[in-house]
């Protein structure tokens, strides 16, 4: 059984994230990708939490783009999704969202996406072959390496086929990231994953992977003007967090 740790700082989660280097890093202007017209400033999401799931939502973004993939007609599903900030920037992209999280604390704060306790790592509450689309964001550093493998499994039951699954994980390579992840509350239990891991469970699951890309190199402020410089520098494992996914055959 997954214990739901996170039941105890879910009323208090946004302030347990506070760290000067990451409040430094993000500031509250939204800047660089539009996000001042998104509508979300002011509606449950603090300026540093914004700016890191925007980052995160222009990388899915990004994916089908390039992917020459419509986004709009795929059903999306966010393991771990705690109090819903990912699936409430990517409903409106999809055909649907949902989300699981073991944490009934963490859950009911994203209106209109069907969330669900996952109560062990083995059971994941929806049907199989339900989604085109889902992601795993900063979870397996919560999960013990020996109940991996049983999450894994239940991700890829749920995938359609031809189905996509992205992990976005810290990057135990930063030595910033290290810190500020060895001084959250949060973190106590956490065994960062390097890039290699993730890509380990992808095959393991049966999955074909893309190449991991690097993000969160640059401070909001300074992202607004070297974003193209950003791209440039994906491949180089130097960002704060990397995404991988791997596809269902």
């Amino acid at each position: 059984m997954i214990t739901p740790e996170f039941d105890s700082y879910s009323a208090s989660y946004e302030g347990l994230l506070k760290d000067p280097i990451g409040d430094g890093f993000a500031g509250d202007g939204f800047a660089g990708d539009g996000f001042a017209g998104d509508g979300f400033a002011g509606n449950g999401f603090a300026g540093n939490s914004l700016f890191f799931h925007l980052r995160k939502r222009a990388l899915v973004r990004d994916y089908f783009t390039n992917s020459g993939v419509d986004a709009k007609h795929l059903r999306y599903f966010d393991v771990g999704c705690g109090k819903g900030k990912l699936l409430t920037l990517l409903a409106g992209r999809s055909s649907s969202a949902a989300g699981c999280d073991p944490s009934t604390g963490m859950l009911g704060a994203a209106p209109g996406v069907d969330d669900r306790v996952q109560q062990h790592p083995a059971r994941i509450p929806f049907g199989d072959g339900q989604f085109d689309f889902i992601t795993a964001v900063c979870v397996h550093h919560h999960v013990p390496p020996p109940l991996r493998a049983a999450l894994r499994a239940e991700i890829k039951r749920l995938l359609k086929p031809g189905g996509v699954f992205a992990i976005i994980e810290h990057n135990p390579s930063d030595p910033a990231t290290c810190l500020i992840v060895s001084r959250l509350p949060i973190n106590a239990n956490a065994i960062l994953l390097r890039a290699s891991d993730t890509r380990s469970l992808m095959r393991q699951a049966g999955l074909s992977i893309n190449r991991p890309s690097y993000f969160l190199y640059f401070p909001e402020k300074l992202y607004a003007v070297a974003r193209f410089l950003e791209n440039l520098l994906r491949r180089l494992p130097l960002g704060d967090q990397y995404a991988d996914s791997g596809q269902l055959a």
